[in-house]
């Protein structure tokens, strides 16, 4: 790295000469303390004490700073140009929040544009800021020569003269400059000073040439032979300073907020400019979800600017209902006024009573479910407080009588379902041939769906790999593949050699059960023939790969901690999760096999079940490793299936609950709890409430809603969720928020599913990544020896092994194939989100503090959403 450093006068005309390029972090910088300059100077046209206060606030986080540093000694303090970056950011959020906090904002802007109207104080005005502007440069350009130059002086030599020597006669040779321990050696190069470096002690060797200064930097490691200094400690006073130093830095972190909204407004525009031609969402024949939103964001625009106008004018009768609105032809000003009037009394008459009605009638849906889950909450309280969990003898399968080991295992057969799983299927079929039972009472069905002949290849060869190993294993491919994964599951049932077996083990293509998962589950059904499904908990290769992983586990722990385990313990039944669980064989051939009449196969049979008698159990304590999707695309299609599939389901099984001979608070549990209440009122409630009536309120303040629904019981409702991962609090409010987002996808499959819309029917295998555990991964670097193989293969023929070595090298060709991404965009989420934004607009003017912040953070959020911005791409 070479710095030129010199007076600043030639350094000005080299650079004007070759056409220096200033980095956008300095223009962004300038620009927002030339922002804070005008916010703080908004009080200071009336010259009241609130306008000097925000211009003294605006300075005292640099000084403390500056302050700080220089009474604790640090050595790790901010360089002279982070300190600029520091201060234009730091202190216009601050300002901005404290004076909309206050109510103070509009009425500075009036005043300020009243005064823009006068010519000689809009001309001060317009100077005032180039000038501001130019001297924030002329402080950056002059920071950049500092900076560098102090890196020269700090770093070259720490003898005992040279550390107190340097510093001064760099000062010296730039000019006029005063020798400070504020004036520190910057962390950072300015070229990427974004970048901490943490490197110490790094050579420098320094080359003059009048009259400019040029300093080389070597790279290479610390010197052995460096003089060591013996580290001075701190006084009391010292250490108390550096407390509040670091205090300080805590209360910094709104710069860390202001550096997330700059890269977001990068990535939008990124999002925005690359945008693959086909990388749009296909709507379909769920457009007349959009047609409606797309409906009420015109009229919003078109009342809101109808608002701006009339506030302006003065007549500011939206701020509160109870204002008088006028009526007699002598306070009519103008026709404009008269039409505003007229829409005040439409709007008060007509609109906000239905408006009102239907409000209430969501708030009761919303206490209703908050209710309920509270008691589940409650009762895995108790549970835990119990120690209920389902528990089987220590051998369950010795028998006396037996001959041999003494020992009578049943027989299981194992079903892995998969449709071109490429990225799993390795994985899985390993997990599962390892699955500690004996060789002869197991079996092992590999049911590919596959249309690749590529990955049919592939799974055919990671099947016959394990077969020479000894494990029975069967490879299944369908040629007419109707039904999707019912359609599978059945063909494979129907096979003549599943009457030998008893019990049945489903995982699917990225489930990988550990070695002891049958020894947990099926000892469950031993001198229990009511039992026909145990279901085993899942956890996540994945969850902490990206943002929508993790609250993704937020609500997958909260079912299985707590909606699951409840069910199971109370109910002895919940809704069977399709993998991850073994039935019993009898079960399911009375209750009808797997039928292909819905998405949710899995639930479909579960309720079938339950209508015959037959009783489930949960074990939280056993848990499977899998994945969770990574990709918003995947995460949606996922979503829409496991909420259009129930409302078809209910509408086919209505009549067989109602005609069951189960009790009759079963069915009222299936009927109100099951369906109605967590499949079909959750996502009503949660798009109609939020997502629509929230955002008109704003436009029809006769129909405001409290506080305490849209801040004080989600808040709550929240926190509950997340008690299952107490390590996922620090994202209470992006669950929040993301989980207000996903409503209008919920809502949209509720409502395909209820009336039979096309969408409805639509099964699409979630998108897998290929996340491999830790176990994975050392499995790997334990590869065969070429003995291990050449004994595994010893009787393999010419023809198979050439085969299985041209299946080896298509796979390895096959995994260097790039992965192309593109860009999403989701026309619902960005209208939403336009919406919610301008009804944040209109809240502002009215001076609704909490309403506003909430619409206006749901609003970036189904922006970011909208723009798949949120977890990774589609690949």
């Amino acid at each position: 790295m070479t710095v030129q450093i010199g007076s600043f006068g030639p350094n000005f005309l080299k650079w004007t000469r070759d056409g220096f390029s200033i980095e956008d972090s300095v223009v962004l910088s300038v620009l927002l303390t030339a922002a804070g300059c005008v916010i703080a100077a908004l009080g200071d046209f009336s010259f009241d004490l609130f306008g000097y206060g925000l211009a003294l606030t605006s300075v005292f986080f640099q000084t403390m700073y500056l302050l700080l540093v220089e009474k604790s000694g640090a050595q790790d303090g901010l360089s002279s140009i982070e300190i600029m970056f520091y201060n234009s950011f730091l202190s216009l959020p601050f300002l901005s929040f404290l004076i909309i906090a206050t109510g103070e904002f509009p009425n500075y802007v009036l005043l300020l544009l009243a005064k823009c109207s006068y010519l000689p104080f809009l001309v001060i005005l317009v100077l005032s800021l180039v000038m501001g502007i130019v001297l924030n440069f002329t402080m950056f350009l002059c920071t950049i020569v500092n900076s560098a130059l102090t890196t020269l002086s700090l770093s070259f030599g720490y003898g005992a003269g040279g550390r107190h020597a340097n510093p001064a006669l760099g000062f010296v040779l730039l000019g006029g400059v005063e020798v400070h321990a504020l004036n520190m050696a910057p962390r950072l190069d300015f070229s990427d000073w974004w970048a901490k470096d943490t490197r110490k002690g790094t050579p420098v060797v320094v080359k003059m040439e009048n009259p400019n200064y040029s300093v080389v930097e070597i790279q290479g490691p610390d010197s052995a032979f460096r003089p060591v200094e013996k580290s001075r400690g701190k006084n009391a006073k010292q250490v108390t300073w550096v407390l509040l130093l670091k205090a300080h830095r805590a209360v910094g972190c709104l710069t860390w907020f202001a550096t997330v909204f700059w890269s977001l407004l990068g990535a939008i525009k990124k999002r925005l400019s690359f945008t693959h031609p086909l990388g749009s969402e296909r709507l379909g024949r769920d457009r007349w979800l959009f047609t409606a939103i797309k409906l009420f964001l015109a009229l919003s625009l078109l009342i809101l600017a109808f608002e701006i106008i009339a506030y302006f004018r003065g007549w500011h009768y939206f701020e509160s209902p109870s204002l008088h609105i006028p009526t007699s032809t002598l306070e009519i000003q103008s026709l404009l006024h008269l039409v505003y009037v007229g829409w005040l009394s439409l709007r008060a008459d007509y609109i906000a009573p239905p408006i009102k009605a239907l409000s209430k009638f969501c708030i009761v849906l919303f206490l209703i479910q908050s209710v309920d889950r509270l008691i589940l909450c409650l009762g895995c309280f108790w549970i835990k407080y119990k120690k209920i969990k389902p528990r089987f003898d220590e051998e369950p399968f010795r028998n006396d009588d037996a001959e041999g080991c003494g020992y009578v295992y049943p027989m299981v057969l194992v079903q892995i379902p998969m449709c071109n799983e490429r990225e799993v299927y390795e994985q899985s079929i390993s997990a599962v041939c390892q699955l500690d039972w004996p060789k002869d009472r197991i079996l092992v069905q590999v049911l590919d769906d596959s249309n690749d002949e590529s990955i049919q290849q592939l799974i055919k060869a990671e099947v016959a790999k394990w077969s020479q190993k000894g494990v029975n294993i069967i490879y299944r491919h369908r040629l007419v593949r109707t039904g999707y994964k019912a359609g599978n599951l059945k063909s494979a049932m129907s096979c003549d050699y599943v009457e030998a077996y008893e019990f049945v083990a489903i995982f699917d293509a990225d489930f990988q059960p550990n070695p002891d998962f049958l020894k947990l589950t099926v000892p469950h059904f031993k001198d229990n023939p009511e039992l026909g499904l145990v279901q085993a908990r899942w956890t996540f290769v994945n969850k902490d790969e990206n943002l929508l992983t993790r609250l993704q586990n937020i609500n997958l722990c909260f079912h299985f901690e707590v909606e699951q385990q409840v069910s199971g313990v109370f109910l002895n039944f919940f809704g069977f999760n399709g993998t991850a669980g073994v039935w019993r064989i009898k079960a399911l051939e009375e209750s009808g096999g797997w039928l292909e009449r819905t998405t949710v196969e899995d639930m479909d049979i579960a309720v079938r079940a339950h209508l015959h008698g037959w009783k489930f159990i949960y074990l939280n304590d056993v848990k499977v490793l899998c994945e969770v999707p990574e990709s918003y695309e995947a995460y949606k299609k996922q979503q829409h299936r496991w909420h259009s599939g129930p409302m078809q389901l209910f509408r086919l099984c209505l009549g067989a609950i109602l005609t069951s001979k189960i009790a009759i608070w079963k069915k009222a549990n299936l009927i109100l709890l099951f369906f109605l209440l967590r499949k079909l009122i959750l996502p009503f409630y949660s798009f109609t409430l939020f997502c629509i009536i929230l955002p008109l309120t704003m436009f029809v303040p006769e129909a405001e809603l409290p506080v305490w629904v849209i801040c004080y019981i989600p808040v709550f409702m929240s926190f509950l969720n997340l008690l299952p991962s107490p390590k996922s609090f620090p994202f209470i409010v992006p669950y929040l928020l993301f989980e207000n987002t996903m409503s209008v996808t919920k809502f949209n499959a509720m409502v395909s599913g209820l009336f039979q819309l096309g969408s409805s029917y639509e099964w699409i295998v979630t998108k897998k990544a290929g996340r491999s555990s830790e176990s994975d991964l050392l499995s790997i670097t334990e590869k065969e020896t070429p003995s291990k193989r050449s004994q595994l293969l010893r009787g393999v023929s010419d023809s198979e092994l050439l085969e299985l070595n041209q299946l080896e090298e298509q796979k390895q060709a096959v995994a260097k194939k790039p992965v192309k991404k593109i860009n999403k965009i989701y026309h619902k989420e960005l209208a939403l989100a336009f919406l919610l934004l301008t009804a944040a607009v209109r809240s502002l003017l009215a001076a609704q503090g909490v309403h506003f912040y909430f619409l206006m953070f749901q609003g970036v959020t189904f922006l970011l959403v909208g723009l798949d911005l949120i977890g990774e791409q589609m690949s």
